[in-house]
């Protein structure tokens, strides 16, 4: 079963061709035997005919001229009748494989040997003086067939490739998302607290070492989280089966904000379970939006809530800061723009911005389906 589950290599590929090619010639010296032609033609025949496919991977186009040439005067010269086999064999390769094709029309191909089937289907035995041209129009459907089923399995490959690529942008996507999400979180914390540190290190020293504790735990997190993430990215292994954030990491966050200056009252209320993404996607959405918090605000209150009726979670943050979120350079970051994100993900919906009565909202509304 191993065999079927994996691709072959190159040189096991060329061993199957040399398989074929031998099963070929003893079918074909088959066919001779009944035939009228000279005894040396009923061998060479065969032989010219199977050999080349047995390197039809080194040289695809060069194998099929060949064997197209051998092939036609083998059916000329009524030595071997289904000699229209070999060339098949040889140009479903060169459908697979060769890129300057585009001129073929691959679907008029298709569709011109399946009327010439069936036409020869419909005709029945035609009379002797007719069998040549009904074998030549029957190898030329052959042809045809070959290389309608090789392109559309080059075809199919490209497609499978394509999603696979798709697949891994993705997932990169994700994970940078992610990384970002730790380092703005982390990072927004360590500039608060150091700022602290450094402005009572004198004249508060407990306060200041407090604060130095909360960079030390917080640093050590990100690089856990970062290690990660980050060896997702370098090696192709499966990840560390790690638990994956998500409701029951909520407290740590307010726990943390505390600690950075932001009063944080937190109130999580979700009925039954919630899918593993939207569970990690609220977990983020109140990481970012406390972060926001602790950096353009503290020392402030904030309210942070999470309700969830089995059908829809609904995310709230709302502080009493200065009511903006810009950068020095008048840029907004991508943390609320990594939340709209998510958001969109599960067709939700997300609102930011100012509160009327002072400080800043952000409010998430994303639907799922109960798990039971």
């Amino acid at each position: 079963m191993e065999l079927f589950t994996r691709r072959l290599t190159r040189g096991q590929l060329i061993a199957l061709d040399g398989l074929a090619a031998w099963v070929l010639a003893l079918v074909f010296v088959g066919m001779a035997a009944t035939s009228d032609a000279p005894g040396w033609a009923k061998t060479a025949a065969p032989l010219a005919l199977a050999a080349p496919l047995a390197v039809r991977r080194l040289r695809p186009r060069l194998v099929f001229a060949v064997v197209l040439v051998v092939a036609v005067a083998a059916m000329v010269g009524q030595v071997v009748e289904a000699a229209y086999l070999a060339p098949a064999y040889a140009l479903y390769l060169v459908a697979l494989v060769e890129n300057d094709s585009r001129w073929i029309p691959t679907k008029a191909v298709a569709a011109l040997a399946l009327v010439t089937v069936v036409l020869l289907t419909i005709a029945g035995a035609p009379p002797a003086w007719t069998q040549d041209v009904g074998g030549l129009f029957m190898g030329f459907a052959t042809l045809a067939l070959a290389w309608t089923v090789g392109r559309a399995v080059r075809e199919r490959r490209r497609y499978a490739e394509r999603m696979t690529e798709q697949a891994v942008a993705e997932e990169r996507l994700r994970i940078a998302r992610e990384l970002h999400d730790v380092v703005a979180h982390s990072v927004g914390v360590i500039a608060v607290k150091a700022g602290v540190a450094n402005h009572v290190i004198h004249t508060r020293p407990e306060e200041a070492g407090d604060a130095l504790r909360v960079i030390e735990t917080a640093s050590r997190n990100a690089l856990v989280e970062m290690r990660h993430l980050l060896g997702v990215l370098r090696t192709g292994d499966a990840p560390e089966l790690t638990p994956t954030p998500g409701l029951s990491g909520l407290d740590a966050l307010a726990v943390r904000a505390r600690q950075s200056g932001v009063e944080v009252e937190l109130t999580v209320s979700v009925t039954g379970e919630l899918p593993d993404g939207v569970e990690l996607s609220v977990y983020r959405i109140v990481q970012e939006a406390l972060t926001n918090v602790v950096k353009h605000a503290a020392p402030a209150r904030c309210r942070a809530s999470v309700t969830g009726d089995g059908r829809v979670v609904r995310v709230e943050v709302l502080d009493d800061g200065p009511g903006r979120r810009t950068l020095p350079g008048g840029g907004t970051g991508h943390g609320l723009i990594g939340m709209r994100e998510r958001v969109m993900m599960y067709g939700g919906d997300f609102a930011a911005g100012p509160r009327p009565g002072g400080g800043f909202a952000v409010s998430a509304t994303l639907p799922y389906r109960g798990v039971s």
